[in-house]
């Protein structure tokens, strides 16, 4: 083999050796004299089984999130859509737009929504009113949208998740020592033991979360696509940083306390789109009441007091520490956000009785009238006389929250 290939090989083998051994720095992710190698034994006496997390451990998440959504495929076709049927919601979609070469040519080639001076040029082609051909594009970009029974099986399946993952966390957390006393999180950190249900719950919570970014690119686009996507990104992260340095006790904490509204979020889109409105409502106020007592309440009095405070007094801080509580904060600050909208919008609905159009809907109305006629209806939600999904929900800017 010629000297320059052996040489190239070696440099990129010194390269990633040095990336490695950067990226594993211990001062930055261990507290002060505290190695990898400390952590690499068994906790337990031998054969005990006992071990510590291991960075190897998030991988296991992949083909388990391949499983979740596997499962998630089957359980929308024979449990979700049953369900919706039997509700009385039908597999139809949007009003089609009726048939034009020349409109569906400007639509597929050129624009799905032409401006004003595209319009007039139509209309003298076509001899048809302006009016007329907008009624058509929005017909027309909204019968690509998803129907009513789509959104009801993807809501249904994530109501069933989190549901399931908040009572599986809970019965864990009961009995788990730091959920009645936070200051056992740092006692004698890190070495603090994997219990195989401490790992079943975080590695599951991981690759339900991995499964969320794998079918982001299939389930219903919404306008906050990237939002969502980097929300996603962000969770995994922060799931997966405190993972590798042990801080799972606390991560169960707050794993826990996210799921507690979620669910009751995804049972209010499930009454609107069965159009079950008073429960609907009732739902959303409920969904708003835990959101806004577990994230401006409990998250920073009971959460943040113990990431902050109390590890300071017990572990004291180090890099990887500041980098935590840096992402526990910002999690703090878009919990604020979040709650403000929510109240604006039980505001609105409850003050005004008047609901604005969702910026995240995902099918318009089909014409001006048909507006009117929405935001004239009064409730946290509405559908509008073609099936669209007129939710002014979560965040009324458009962000509807899968979990943090």
């Amino acid at each position: 083999r010629p000297p320059g290939g052996r040489r190239r090989r070696k440099m990129a083998a010194a390269a990633a050796a040095a990336l490695r051994a950067w990226f594993w720095n211990e001062r930055f992710w261990l507290p002060h004299n505290v190695t990898w190698a400390d952590l690499a034994g068994e906790p337990g006496p031998p054969g005990s089984g006992l071990q510590y997390p291991r960075a190897g451990h998030v991988l296991s998440a992949f083909p388990l999130a391949l499983g979740i959504f596997a499962v998630r495929l089957l359980f929308e076709r024979f449990i979700a859509k049953p369900c919706a049927i039997n509700l009385g919601i039908q597999d139809s979609g949007p009003h089609r737009a009726q048939p034009n070469a020349i409109l569906e040519k400007v639509f597929t080639s050129i624009t799905k929504s032409p401006d004003g001076k595209r319009l007039e040029g139509l209309s003298k082609q076509l001899d048809w009113d302006v009016r007329k051909i907008q009624r058509w594009f929005r017909h027309r970009r909204n019968q690509d949208k998803p129907t009513t029974l789509t959104k009801f099986c993807e809501s249904m399946w994530r109501f069933t998740f989190y549901l399931s993952i908040f009572f599986y966390g809970i019965r864990f957390l009961w009995t788990a020592p730091w959920f009645w006393d936070t200051r056992q999180c740092w006692y004698n950190y890190p070495f603090q033991p994997l219990t195989s249900r401490l790992y079943y719950y975080y590695i599951l919570e991981l690759a339900f979360y991995w499964s969320l970014m794998f079918s982001q690119f299939t389930d219903i686009k919404r306008k906050d696509f990237l939002i969502m996507f980097v929300h996603h990104l962000a969770t995994i992260g922060l799931i997966t940083f405190s993972y590798m340095n042990n801080m799972v006790r606390v991560g169960t904490l707050v794993l826990c306390l996210h799921d507690a509204s979620d669910f009751l979020l995804e049972a209010a889109k499930l009454a609107n789109y069965a159009k079950y409105q008073r429960l609907c409502d009732a739902f959303f106020m409920l969904f708003g009441v835990v959101f806004i007592v577990t994230r401006l309440g409990v998250y920073p009095f009971w959460i943040l007091n113990t990431t902050l405070f109390e590890s300071w007094e017990l572990i004291g801080p180090y890099p990887s520490w500041w980098l935590f509580n840096g992402l526990l904060v910002t999690l703090q600050i878009l919990h604020i956000i979040w709650s403000y909208l929510i109240v604006r919008t039980a505001y609105k609905a409850l003050v005004r009785g008047k609901v604005s159009k969702d910026d995240r809907s995902d099918v318009e109305s089909s014409s001006e009238e048909e507006d009117v006629t929405s935001n004239s209806t009064k409730g946290v939600f509405s559908t509008s006389s073609n099936g669209s999904n007129r939710i002014n929900g979560h965040v009324a800017s458009g962000q509807w929250t899968e979990e943090e």
